[in-house]
């Protein structure tokens, strides 16, 4: 059976990768950041493991997706993430000139979007796209056993 690679497929791939965080204590957020395609990186975020509040699951993926690339620019490419980029790592995605950021779950309380700040390159299209049940019931669970 072949598997089809659409906006679901590779949601699905960034979910992994919030389980990831989760597993690590780290608020549950997973990006994959797809070429032709293909991903070129994943991440999760490391926040907590690195001790240092930029390491958002989204700054970790842009890193390794130009490293992958050669160059900083991510034109031709497409974010994959479960949470809203909140106004760094937004402001990041403009530097980085990517064609496309495609989010589960919106942050009310820090998504750049939802707060009023477009951040993002003029020509960076942003949209809501699948699995925001599972990406919400997966940050609802984490915190829900953070404050307990």
């Amino acid at each position: 059976m072949i598997e089809v690679q659409n906006d679901e497929y590779f949601m699905r791939q960034a979910l992994v990768q919030a389980q990831m965080a989760f597993e690590k204590d780290e608020i549950p957020v997973g990006v994959v950041i797809v070429a032709k395609k293909q991903i070129i990186a994943r991440a999760h975020n490391l926040t907590e493991q690195l001790n240092d509040v930029t390491a958002h699951a989204e700054m970790q993926a842009i890193t390794s997706a130009a490293d992958f690339i050669g160059g900083k620019y991510l034109k031709g490419c497409t974010m994959y993430v479960t949470l809203e980029p909140c106004v760094m790592c937004a402001g990041a995605l403009y530097w980085s000139q990517i064609d496309r950021v495609v989010y589960a779950c919106p942050d009310e309380k820090r998504g750049a979007l939802s707060v009023g700040q477009n951040l993002y390159h003029p020509k960076t299209k942003v949209e809501q796209g699948p699995l925001l049940n599972e990406s919400q019931a997966l940050l609802n669970e984490f915190f829900k056993k953070l404050r307990k």
